[in-house]
């Protein structure tokens, strides 16, 4: 039997080989993609997934090489379709300069730094940071700070007003989150999470996400009494959340 050297601390063998995750590389529809697989002992098939880190595939632990690059290429044409369509979607590259252009509930405005001044505020059509305090390198700091607090004020704001049309006794608790899939969640201890980036798109898309995470105070599920209550807060929630889907990452400057 092989025995662990003294000051070597190893985890279980069934624990070490839970999951791995590599990179590999392969040409679909005239293209080269790179992509991560993640392989699991939990896992029973094969999966592919595209969002803006890239196509990921889960696999299970056995799976071959062969096998998921035959499912890859057998939905290539799709796979192709959707990385270009996360191109596009991706989050403009930030210089943090006059000028540049920033979201606020769906209306833009420019960024404009004021050398001599402090804080930020939005004055028309601008918003105004001070760097008289934290100098240029501190413009993303502060305006992100103040993003997150207007987006708290309004989540806030936008739950309060559903949870008193579907009577909700209880205020949920509001949080902010950064999820990278994700607009919002709700858990069973009553806690709503809201991504702070929703802050950029007009209220509509925003009170679909609200409505909908209200809604699961009342039903922890997606069942059809589920999409019936999200339809007596808000009744063109398909609508909203086609629109969502469609254009959200029109208004995702940050």
């Amino acid at each position: 039997m092989n025995r662990a050297k003294p000051g070597q601390l190893d985890l279980p063998l069934r624990f070490r080989q839970e999951q791995a995750v590599g990179r590999a590389h392969l040409a679909l529809e005239g293209r080269l993609v790179s992509y991560t697989i993640k392989r699991s002992v939990r896992r029973r098939a094969i999966s592919i997934l595209v969002d803006e880190e890239g196509l990921r595939v889960g696999a299970p632990w056995d799976a071959s090489q062969t096998a998921i690059e035959r499912l890859l290429r057998t939905h290539g044409e799709w796979v192709v379709r959707k990385l270009e369509e996360w191109q596009v979607r991706r989050t403009p590259a930030r210089h943090w300069i006059d000028g540049e252009p920033l979201m606020l509930l769906g209306e833009p405005f420019t960024l404009k730094l004021v050398p001599e001044g402090t804080g930020v505020k939005l004055q028309g059509p601008e918003l105004l940071v001070g760097t008289a305090q934290c100098g240029a390198a501190g413009v993303s700091r502060l305006v992100h700070e103040w993003l997150h607090a207007q987006a708290l004020a309004c989540f806030k704001e936008r739950v309060e007003h559903y949870r008193r049309l579907l009577g909700v006794d209880a205020s949920p608790e509001v949080h902010l989150s950064s999820a990278r899939t994700r607009w919002g969640s709700c858990h069973s201890s009553g806690r709503i999470h809201l991504n702070w980036r929703l802050i950029q798109m007009p209220v509509r898309l925003v009170d679909y996400v609200v409505a909908h995470e209200v809604a699961h105070l009342l039903e922890m599920n997606h069942s059809q009494r589920f999409w019936r209550t999200v339809g007596s807060l808000v009744p063109d929630y398909a609508a909203r959340r086609k629109a969502l889907r469609r254009e959200g990452h029109q208004y995702l400057l940050i």
